[in-house]
């Protein structure tokens, strides 16, 4: 089906496509992106939602007010939010030559785009949950609901729609950072577009890997916004 594919897009785009770059060689950047894109995100939002869980119930005036906790885990969000993904992605290339093997490679991209995307996932659904009324959190605890029960049968059905809208922007800020994972070898559009593109002078390379990532970013955000809407 691949091949069929190719073969297809190759002769409709072959009167008018000039450039070194072959069409199986965009359709693979386009998998490798996607790849990145599913995997950092299913990684980043585990990660986000049990850091933002903890924060949200150990807060001082949470469900288990704990200092040491949300003290201690709270500057370590902040430090790593605050790294550029370029040096975040360098900086961790021991880290994940450990776990992948290399650091070369879409697998070796997901690491740093895990870590990166993480403490951002997980301040967004913090900022949702503590969107809840808290009125609805009181009355739940007045029926004698557990910490548990509050927190998945209470706030996070209210807090909905604003976490989808929040995971679409987190979505969004991803598929930037893969374009940017593509300066160390990652793969992707973003290789595509310095391989192809800026290293070999090929301007209509850099023009379709803008146009891809635009109708990509529309794309998540429309679905963001209708699945927002729905009840």
């Amino acid at each position: 089906m691949r091949e069929l594919i190719v073969q297809w897009l190759t002769e409709l785009t072959a009167p008018f496509w000039k450039s070194s770059l072959s069409i199986d060689q965009f359709i693979t950047a386009l998998q490798e992106t996607f790849h990145m894109v599913f995997f950092s995100m299913l990684f980043g939002c585990i990660w986000g939602f049990i850091q933002a869980i903890i924060l949200l119930v150990t807060r001082p005036e949470g469900i288990l007010p704990n200092k040491a906790i949300y003290y201690g885990l709270n500057p370590i969000v902040n430090a790593l939010r605050s790294l550029p993904f370029i040096i975040l992605l360098i900086a961790v290339i021991p880290l994940t030559k450990v776990l992948v093997g290399t650091s070369i490679g879409t697998w070796a991209a997901i690491v740093p785009l895990t870590i990166y995307v993480g403490p951002y996932i997980g301040r967004l659904i913090e900022t949702s949950l503590l969107e809840v009324n808290e009125g609805i959190v009181e009355s739940a605890q007045a029926m004698g609901a557990s910490p548990l029960q509050i927190i998945f049968k209470f706030i996070l059905p209210e807090a909905r729609s604003s976490l989808i809208l929040n995971l679409t922007t987190a979505t969004i800020s991803l598929i930037g950072a893969t374009a940017m994972a593509g300066a160390v070898g990652a793969g992707g559009i973003g290789d595509l577009a310095i391989s192809y593109g800026y290293q070999r002078f090929d301007t209509s390379v850099v023009i379709l890997t803008v146009v891809v990532l635009l109708i990509l970013v529309q794309i998540v955000q429309m679905v963001g916004e209708r699945l927002a809407k729905m009840r």
